[in-house]
This record gives structure tokens, sequence and C-alpha cells, in this order.
């Protein structure tokens, strides 16, 4: 039976132990019910068993680190905890840290069971954690993924062999597919009637490396027992497809084509479904809501005005990228899924190296381009505290899909055909000052923080699977419509309020909108544009509004617009209005104007919800910090752009 499912983060005061069953104490299955835990190496497929028990709706992916916080739900009146992934319970970085806090709580706070994925194709170093697990009083059962893997590699698995050598039940599983999940049901049922085991014999010597010694040695006679294994150095197809999207000069190579080609496919085909649902708000439904006011005689009131010039005219917009976001978001999904976004980690290895950071650091920055908030928390993956903070001060640098909407609708204005190019090289160049202000970090804040090799599990290419790319392409549009339906709506009223409040006299909601409280407070700091061409009142108001999120910036455009209509028949479109409004404001140059102004959006201060992270992760100070820096970075960026553009186009 699935059930509701909540992903937190468990925090701990100093010298205090987080538990599990704290932790799951309002959610899951309810009080008193069995607590499962879920363990394994990051990219073993846990995160994907935990959505298929629950039917819950976690970030998962084929790379590792997709899960840093704790997922909880309920599984057939259990409660099913998703720990990070973990090695081994010797912890190297805070994700690692707290899966061992939860496993080895005090014994009344400790999972009622503890279900450890390990991937069939790399069958030793898998079971190294069930061997500390079974160290302690635990029940554990053993869920095989990645058989189907394994049995390319010629790895054949003798599971009741296998459950005989380890001492614990052992269930083939394949959760992508949702197979044996049955049987893994059943497993746990009937571990749960047996009585927790007492402490394993082995685990009381006395030396640690005596006993890595004592669990290499169980662990090789557990798969010699259990799997057969030709011992072969065969090139499979991963292999091969390696030797091009690792290679040091292909695989950026590489990267950069298919990214492009991402961006230039969205925003084609988007292009047509967008224009149909621009013309269905600005039309019918439009028209509707105007005609259902005449009717009830509110025609020219303040509630007209709200809905139409503010939520009609502001969320509607918002809602037009629904197709856009959709394509991203199913193309992302297939990267991911079929294991060559992981890849990204070594293309970038020696770049990330550079500013001090290993190629790991690359997975929280490509968390990043879907949304700054869980790339924040996906630092936890690092193991330096200097590594985190420096990472966290640069995931603001990536472009999220909120920013996306705003360089499509700014590109398809003044670059058409070339838009899906444009948007490619904004997002290229969030790239370069990211790498730019790591290294500027890096030689005056931490000049000595050394760097580390990468060492990271590169997943094997899989054929993506519809259900798991419907999943979370799913999972990430309804992130996008939570936005519209939540802050967007409040953002737009609060807007439309601050445009119908006069500033100098007047009548509440029957004045200009450049004489409202809005307009004036927006005029007031307009003029530190000037240099980087758009200069203008409505594009500066919208980049304030965009501090709530991103998205917004497009919805403060189109109420302004809306309410602030020209005078005769014709008003003219959206886009031709920010074109107009764009040419005026750069003196006859609003190519470079609009350039500069992505540059702008690309790299100033985040959403607030991501200040909200970075405060919890790396403190206000540091936060602080970081909003200065990127103010700044923002401006110079803008300026130079516009300026240098200026000058020859």
């Amino acid at each position: 039976m699935a059930g509701d499912s909540t992903t937190v983060a468990v925090t701990k005061r100093p010298g205090q132990v987080a538990t599990c069953h704290c932790a799951v104490a309002n959610t899951g299955a309810g009080p008193g019910a069995p607590v499962i835990a879920l363990i394994g190496a990051p990219n073993s497929g846990k995160s994907t068993l935990f959505n298929a028990l629950t039917g819950a709706r976690t970030t998962v992916g084929n790379w590792p680190g997709t899960t840093v916080e704790v997922a909880r739900g309920a599984w057939r009146e259990r409660t099913l905890i998703d720990l990070p992934g973990a090695y081994s319970l010797d912890p190297l970085s805070p994700d690692e840290q707290l899966t061992r806090d939860l496993l080895l709580a005090d014994p009344d706070d400790r999972p009622d069971l503890v279900v450890v994925v390990a991937d069939a194709a790399h069958l030793s170093r898998s079971l190294y954690l069930v061997s500390q697990v079974r160290e302690h009083p635990q029940r554990v059962i053993v869920a095989l993924t990645m058989l189907d893997v394994a049995k390319r590699h010629g790895i054949e698995i003798d599971t009741e062999a296998l459950s005989e050598a380890l001492g614990c039940p052992v269930v083939g599983i394949d959760p992508r597919r949702r197979n044996g999940l049955g049987e893994l049901g059943q497993a746990v049922t009937a571990a749960l009637k047996i009585r927790a085991p007492h402490r394993r014999r082995h685990d009381c010597c006395a030396d640690d490396l005596a006993k890595a010694d004592e669990r290499f040695t169980w662990v090789a006679a557990a798969v010699d027992a259990g799997a057969a294994d030709p011992g072969e150095d065969r090139l499979t197809f991963s292999d091969r497809l390696d030797r091009v999207a690792i290679a040091p000069v292909l695989g950026p190579l590489l990267f950069l084509v298919v990214m492009w080609l991402v961006f230039q496919v969205t925003t084609t085909v988007a292009a047509p479904l967008q224009d149909f649902f621009d013309g269905l708000f600005s039309g019918p439904v439009t028209d509707a809501a105007l005609s259902g006011f005449a009717a009830v005689g509110l025609t020219g009131s303040w509630v007209e005005g709200l809905v139409v010039n503010g939520l009609i005219a502001g969320v509607g917009m918002i809602l037009t990228f629904v197709p856009l976001m959709t394509l991203m978001f199913i193309l992302l999904a297939l990267l991911e899924d079929s294991g060559y976004l992981a890849r990204a980690a070594v293309v970038t290895d020696r770049l990330m190296r550079a500013i001090g950071l290993p190629g790991k650091a690359f997975l929280p920055l490509v968390v990043g381009f879907g949304c700054n908030v869980p790339a924040i928390s996906a630092t936890r993956i690092l193991g330096d505290s200097r590594q985190r903070l420096l990472t966290a001060l640069l995931v603001p640098f990536t472009s999220c899909t909120a920013r996306l909407t705003v360089y499509v609708l700014v590109s398809t204005i003044f670059f058409g055909q070339w838009a899906g190019t444009v948007v490619f090289g904004i997002y290229l160049t969030s790239i370069v000052v990211m790498v730019a202000v790591g290294l500027l970090l890096r030689r005056t804040l931490w000049r000595t923080m050394g760097t580390e090799p990468l060492v990271i599990d590169l997943p094997t290419y899989q054929l993506p699977t519809l259900r798991l790319t419907a999943a979370v392409t799913w999972t990430r549009l309804q992130g996008f419509l939570k936005t519209a339906s939540g802050i967007i709506v409040a953002t737009v009223a609060a807007v439309w309020l601050l445009q119908s409040i006069p500033a100098h006299g007047g009548t509440f909601g029957e004045i200009e909108v450049e004489d409202s409280v809005y307009g004036v407070a927006a005029q007031a700091i307009t003029p530190v544009f000037e240099p980087a061409g758009f200069a203008q009142w409505q594009t500066t108001s919208a980049l304030v509004v965009g501090f709530v999120a991103k998205e917004a910036v497009i919805s403060s455009w189109a109420q302004t617009y809306a309410v602030d209509e020209p005078e005769g028949d014709d008003p003219g479109s959206l886009g031709q209005r920010i074109m107009a409004d764009f040419a005026h404001s750069s003196g006859g140059h609003p190519g470079p104007a609009a350039l500069a102004f992505m540059m702008f959006l690309m790299a100033y201060t985040p959403c607030v919800a991501t200040l909200g992270a970075q405060g919890r992760e790396i403190g206000w100070r540091w936060t602080g910090f970081g909003i200065v820096m990127q103010l700044a970075v923002a401006w110079l960026l803008a300026v130079a752009v516009f300026q240098v553009g200026s000058l020859w186009w």
C-alpha cells in the first residue's frame, strides 16, 4: 500500500544522536509502525526502490549523490526511510555521517529492519557495507539490484547460496521495472517476526585493520559461494561509449553538443505550444472574464483589475511555459536515467580541481541547473567543509529552470530562430562565470585549500524506462506548477496591490502604473542600470520581484504592460512592447541590452527559497556575503556585455 512521503533533513544538537523513530514520528505509517531503513552505496537503485514501494516521488537519477536527505513514506503499514548513500559505515561526508548516526543510534531508536540495496554487478564492493551492518544487532535483508547488468557481464548470482553464506535473506529485484517487490515484501514480513540478532563475534576485534581484514575475508567467501564470475576483462558497451564520453577532448565537446541539442529542441518544439497558450489566456480566457464581470456589474472594479490584469495576465503568462518546461524535464530525465550526466563529473574534473573542488562537486552544480535549492543540500556529499562552503556559494551561478523561462522569452523576442543557441550560450557563460568566481575565491579566501582526486562510481549506461522518465518529469513539473499556483499567485497579488496604490495622490486602482508606489519605487533604482542598457522601470521592477522567484520576472512584465495599456486600438504584444522599451533605454542597441539583461538575471541573487537553503547549510553570514558578491558580479557582467556589444551592434 503506497502512502504519503516526505523528504526531510534530520538535524541534531552537538553530542546528540539523530534517531530513526523520532524522524518518522509524524509521517510514514504512523506511530508504532515498524521502521524499515533502506541503505546502500550511491547509485545502487535505493531511491528508485523507495519510490516503487511507497509511491513517492523523491529525486532519483542514474548518478551518485541523488539522495542527500532522509525520505520517509508508508509501505504496507510500515514506515520506510531512505537514507543517504554510503559505501561503508566509516563516514567521509555529512550525509554518510547521518546514515551512520541513524543506523547506530540507541537500541530503542534504531530501525526495526535494515534493507541493504546491493549492486549485483559489483557484489564484493556492495557486501562490505552488509558486513558492517551485520556486526550490530540488526535484522538485515539484502536486496540485489542490477541483476541484468551483472548478467550482461557474465556474472551469475545464486541468491539461495548467497543468502546462506551471508546469514540473511537475499532477494533479487529490479525497482526500475517493479520486479521482485512482492518477494521483498514477503521477506520483510518474515524477518520482522524474528528476534533481532545479537552482536556478531567478529566485531569484537580491537584492531580496526584486523577488523577490516576479517570483513574482506568474509565478503570474499560469500561472493565465492553465491556468485559465478568468469573473471574476464571484457570490453562492455559502457566501456566503449566511455572511450568518447569521458575522453579528455572528445568528452567536453560531446557534452557541449548534447546540451546544445537539448536547448535547441526545447525552444523549437515548444514554441508553437507556447503561442497557443499565450493566445488562449490573452484571448478567450480574458474575454470570458471580462464578460463575466460585466454580467455582474463589476466592470472597471478593483476585483476585475486583480483577476484580469493580475492573475490572468501574470499567472497565465507563466503557465504558457508549461510545454517548454515539460519537454526540458523529459530530455534531462532521459539523460539522467541513461547514466550520461554522471559522466559530466569526470569531464569537468580538471576544471573543478582548478578551483579547489573535486570533480564530484559538479554533481550538486548539475542539480543546480534544475533547481538551486536541492543543489545546496547536495553539497553534503562533499567531505571537506571548505569545499561544501565554496560549492554552496557557487551554486547560485548555475541557471535553474526558473530562469530558463525568462531566457526563452527574451531570446525569442530579440533573437528569433537563434533563441536556442542564445540560451545555450547563456548556460555556457554561467559555467564560465562560476569557474571564474571560484578561482577568485580560491586565491583569496581559501588559498590553503588543497585538491583531491576524483573517486566516483560511473553507472552502467541503461535504456531509460518510460515509467521512471514520466515519474521524474511529473515530479519536477509539479514543482514548477506549485510555484506558479503558490508563490507566483501571492506575488502577483502583491504586485497588483502596489500598482494600484497611488504614490502622489489619486484614486486607488485608477492611476497609471508609473505613478503608483510600485512604479515610483522602481524608477528610484532604475538609473543604476543605465550603463547596462536596460534602465526602464518596467524591467527594473521585474528584477526586484524576481528576488522572490525568477518566474515572477515574466508575471511582473505581463502585469505591468497589461495594466499600463497605451493609447490606441492596438496596444501591441508583450514582446513588441518589451522590444520597444529596450530599444529606447539602450539608445538603439536592443540586442546588447537584452544580452546584458539576461547576464544580470543569470548571476544576481537567487530566489528566497535558495537563500533559505544557504542559510541552513552555510550560515547567514556567508549567505549575506554571497548576496553582495552575486549582485556585484551580475552588475559588472551586464555593464561589460552592453558596453562592448553596443560598440559594434
